[in-house]
């Protein structure tokens, strides 16, 4: 249901009495929560938002979300657990397990076989058809999909464990997983039946251990290979390999090793962002920049000296939130944190004598040169990737009907490409070719509804190809989507705003350069403001731009654009079509 990129209608936050209802009705719905489990499910004090949206189907779909992840969806006036919510809550429903190559097509919007599914030696949970259920991964009780059964246990053994098990709605690494914060699923071990009595210490295994060797033992027969090809698990004549999937299995082993540590994982998360943190005072950050948003102090600072393979996730520490945490390392007298601007705090000032920060050791495995561009050659090793930004269309209620015979809705949104290709199979299937000449297409009724204007009724029969492409996308709601390297897409509603440059008088004939919305391209503003200094050697700062809540402008001294234009097109890689205002560079010959 989630496979693909969703649009949002609504995001509210519910009234007090709607949150009484639904917390009613999840009671209702899934009898084994507690009233604790309810409270902390859905804390009295915090927010919650109900989100309004739909799906690439079409579907209407209500969205809970807690903290910033989607807790339950509603969808036909039935509830929902998300992952994230069975996650906290594991045995919520009863699971069916799989192998992890069949995750990979569920995500992709596959349904549950029952060939995929493996069946442990206490046998199948018992359910009934369109009960709801979980599906976890061999090794590892934390589900990873939710969805209906389409038959009962029963049936399920009387067909021999073949046709269609499960109703996929929503797994992991879907685009409701992407919505909220995207964390993994915690390792989670399987839970011990019937152990086997041991003779001896030395035989003795642990309860894990146990479970994974049983899944072992009676699980691998009920997955052959033959059956893998069938499920369109693997290409076409390969199959997965079968240490490969011992492999899977010895990496979930490691993992539940790892889930006994004597930490909790909220003091492991602290830990590690108490690392980055010093670690990015110590060798990332300088007097220079500084005051710095602390947004961007997290974004371009703490997160990049976080080891490979771990991730910062501040809302799983016990600080919760990045300016709490800034709060008590300021009771520390290791920082400063004010309000230069209404709302929007700024770290202003850094005791690197500390000695905390004089005592910090970056592991052996982190890079602990300074960040500090001192040379041209050091910028060219700057981590920026420009995103890719594609432009799209939204099906308004006045074109549906030119779409609607392709199975489209009003609100999906297309690619430049995909209108052009569902025009032109309309206007050949409909036999609208001018036989006399073939440049022109003729303007039948549906045509003349969506495309022409009143005044022309009378007067256009025909229209050019040309013409009749750029008619139908200036008459489609405009979006776009923007893709950053390593992140999920994003879509907004219009044209993404260029980079502005613009040149302004100042006192006693000096002019100023601006540029601003370097936000919307994922570049740090200080950053471009220190390369700029640096490169022409003029005084460069950043200010708050007027009328935008955490955007920042940056300013240099002088005429600056072609040093701009340079910086952005050739360096950081902006398609030129993306920065306004090149034209304002200083024309060669002339002094300004």
């Amino acid at each position: 249901m989630f496979a693909k990129v969703f649009k949002t209608k609504s995001n509210t936050a519910i009234k007090g009495s709607d949150r009484r209802k639904l917390r009613a009705d999840i009671n209702s719905s899934f009898p084994s929560l507690t009233t604790e489990n309810l409270a902390e499910l859905m804390p009295s004090k915090e927010e919650l938002n109900v989100v309004k949206i739909y799906t690439h189907k079409g579907d209407a779909v209500t969205v809970y979300v807690q903290n910033h992840n989607p807790i339950m969806f509603e969808l036909d006036r039935n509830l929902y657990p998300s992952v994230y919510t069975l996650w906290r809550y594991p045995d919520l429903l009863p699971a069916f397990t799989t192998w992890m190559p069949v995750l990979e097509k569920l995500a992709g919007g596959a349904d549950l076989m029952l060939p995929g599914v493996v069946v442990p030696s206490s046998g199948l949970p018992e359910v009934k058809r369109g009960t709801l259920c979980a599906v976890t991964v061999v090794g590892n009780r934390a589900p990873v999909a939710v969805g209906v059964a389409t038959m009962s246990t029963k049936e399920m053994q009387a067909s021999g464990m073949k046709g269609k098990g499960i109703n996929i709605l929503h797994t992991y690494r879907d685009q409701l997983w992407v919505f909220g914060d995207k964390s993994s699923p915690p390792s989670i071990a399987p839970l011990e039946v019937n152990p086997a009595p041991k003779d001896t210490e030395e035989e003795q295994d642990s309860p894990q251990e146990s479970e994974i060797s049983k899944t072992k033992e009676v699980s691998l027969p009920e997955v052959p290979e033959r059956e893998l090809e069938t499920l369109n698990l693997t290409e076409q004549g390969t199959v997965v390999p079968q240490n490969s999937t011992d492999k899977v299995e010895d990496e979930d082993e490691d993992t539940e090793d790892m889930g006994h540590c004597q930490r909790s994982p909220q003091e492991v998360m602290d830990s590690l962002l108490n690392q980055c943190f010093f670690h990015a005072l110590k060798y990332k950050m300088k007097k220079p920049d500084l005051p710095l948003l602390t947004s961007t102090f997290l974004r371009n600072y703490l997160y990049p000296c976080c080891p490979e393979g771990q991730q910062v996730d501040i809302k799983k520490s016990s600080y919760k939130k990045l300016s709490k945490f800034l709060q008590t390392m300021q009771q520390r007298k290791i920082l400063q944190v004010k309000e230069l601007t209404k709302g929007v705090e700024s770290i202003v000032d850094i005791d690197w004598k500390h000695p905390d920060i004089r005592s910090f050791l970056a592991p052996v495995t982190e890079a602990t040169t300074p960040t500090l561009v001192e040379n041209e050659s050091e910028a060219g090793d700057h981590p920026y990737q420009p995103p890719e930004i594609t432009s799209l269309y939204g099906i308004s209620a006045k074109m549906l009907p030119l779409f609607q015979d392709t199975g489209h809705r009003k609100g999906n949104l297309l690619t430049q490409s995909d209108v052009r290709s569902i025009i032109i199979t309309y206007v050949k299937t409909n036999e609208l070719v001018d036989p006399d000449n073939k440049n022109f297409v003729k303007v039948n009724p549906i045509l003349c509804d969506c495309l022409l204007d009143k005044s022309e009724y009378n007067d256009v029969t025909f229209l050019k190809w040309d013409d009749l492409l750029t008619r139908c996308l200036e008459r489609m709601q405009h979006s776009h989507q923007i893709t950053f390297p390593g992140s999920s897409p994003i879509v907004r509603k219009g044209n993404i705003d260029p980079i502005d440059i613009s040149v302004a008088q100042r006192g006693s004939n000096k002019k100023v350069t601006m540029i601003k919305n370097l936000e919307l391209y994922g570049m740090d503003p200080s950053t471009i403001a220190n390369l700029l200094q640096q490169r022409v050697q003029a005084s460069a700062t950043c200010t708050p731009l007027p009328g935008a809540k955490d955007r920042v402008q940056v300013q240099i001294q002088g005429n600056q654009v072609l040093n701009v234009g340079r910086l952005l097109i050739d360096d950081f890689k902006i398609p030129r079509k993306y920065v306004n205002g090149l034209d304002l560079a200083t024309k060669p010959g002339k002094k300004k």
